[in-house]
């Protein structure tokens, strides 16, 4: 798809890109930033930490301890913010300040953190494994919720000397906190309230372009992606995102980029800056992951990664078939939100989840909106931060 758009961009800029379309381009400065620069750009304090897993993944977080309206006080309550699918920390920060989740956190007295899960951008190290090897590359959602989680929270525990924090995740990021907090009651415990937008455990109903790998053999998915990185961002691609979506002329071909995956709906977005948000995603996983979400819209299932054979199945999970995940054993608070035009996070989905959620303490559904609306959506503040924010001060002890 994103060969697509680049092809069309391509021919609809032959001659008058150097012409009076010249005119219409204007370019964010963030667009050409990395995470912790974006963060300074507006004003904030960053720190930038490597986490290393159990199994050697060097993993990028960034923190934002405070506030531009809210004075170095310590401690402040933690809250941890963690990515979807081929995404990044980026999605938190990618709108203007009043826009964005991460600065809105910080300005109202919260020490924010947001994760990288690895494979991605700024998470593409390991202790022994290069990237270019398909051992650094196999890895899916089980891996994220088995080592990424617990290693990270546990680092965020350890670094602010705060026992618990409040966990907000988006779409992947909640599913590997559903894997996480109900196979780890340990780590369940660190987790004051867990905010879900976009909740994704099973995926029978989604209507995301991503069902059709589901219909490909593993065989032919390799053969087509490799047995490594699924949708890295390049340098092609931020060209793309910086000298083309940054026209005007071009804003409805690039925001239908962007709503591939998700549900469309460009009323609520941003358009003057689609080239930030382009210039942070994609930003890659591995072509495994892919296959484990190809395998959950083949089986219905919340389930564990199927090895392919039942010895790498017994070596991985001491049992012939992969394990299924059970949601009704989470022992946390939990608050999701839901859209009613999401394709990925389909609501016959997360209508079947909700019954299995022990302490669902909010639900909200929002008619309008689509998988990206949670992060990106112009009233997105109006629609599920100010209800965040409050669940959170009332969890607090007076």
């Amino acid at each position: 798809m994103w060969q697509l758009l680049a092809a069309t961009c391509w021919m609809l800029l032959l001659g008058p890109v150097y012409g009076y379309y010249r005119k219409g381009r204007t370019t964010n400065p963030e667009a050409n930033m990395n995470i912790s620069q974006i963060i300074s750009y507006w004003g904030y304090p960053y720190e930038q930490y490597d986490v290393v897993t159990k199994d050697g993944y060097v993993l990028g977080i960034y923190r934002i301890p405070y506030g531009r309206k809210c004075p170095r006080t310590a401690p402040k309550p933690v809250v941890y913010l963690q990515h979807g699918l081929v995404a990044s920390a980026g999605n938190w920060i990618c709108n203007l300040p009043n826009n964005s989740l991460a600065f809105l956190l910080a300005d109202v007295g919260y020490d924010v953190w947001m994760g990288n899960s690895r494979g991605n951008t700024w998470s593409r190290k390991h202790l022994q494994f290069s990237p270019k090897s398909p051992e650094y590359w196999a890895f899916s959602l089980d891996e994220m919720a088995k080592y990424d989680l617990p290693a990270t929270i546990n680092f965020i525990v350890e670094k602010t000397g705060q026992e618990q924090l409040y966990y907000v995740g988006h779409s992947q990021g909640t599913t590997i906190a559903f894997i996480a907090f109900s196979t780890n009651p340990e780590l369940a415990k660190r987790i004051k309230i867990f905010f879900a937008l976009a909740p994704v455990t099973t995926v029978k109903y989604t209507q995301s372009p991503m069902r059709k790998l589901s219909s490909l053999s593993r065989k032919v998915v390799k053969v087509l992606f490799g047995d490594k990185m699924f949708s890295p961002h390049t340098l092609f691609g931020q060209f793309i995102a910086t000298k083309v979506c940054n026209r005007r002329i071009f804003h409805r071909i690039c925001s239908n980029f962007l709503f591939t995956l998700s549900g469309f709906d460009p009323k609520n977005l941003n358009m003057s800056r689609l080239d930030v948000y382009l210039s942070q995603s994609p930003a890659g996983t591995s072509v495994q992951n892919m296959l484990h979400w190809a395998q959950a819209v083949n089986s219905g299932l919340f389930q564990a990664f199927n090895w392919g054979n039942p010895d790498q199945n017994m070596m991985h999970f001491h049992q012939l078939t992969p394990p299924l995940y059970n949601v009704s054993k989470m022992d946390v608070p939990t608050a999701v939100w839901s859209g009613g035009q999401d394709a990925v996070a389909d609501l016959k989905d997360v209508e079947n989840l909700l019954p299995k959620i022990a302490r669902l303490i909010y639900y909200k559904l929002i008619p309008h909106y689509n998988h990206v609306d949670f992060y990106l959506g112009q009233d997105a503040p109006h629609e599920i931060y100010q209800d965040l924010i409050r669940l959170m001060r009332e969890c607090l002890p007076n």
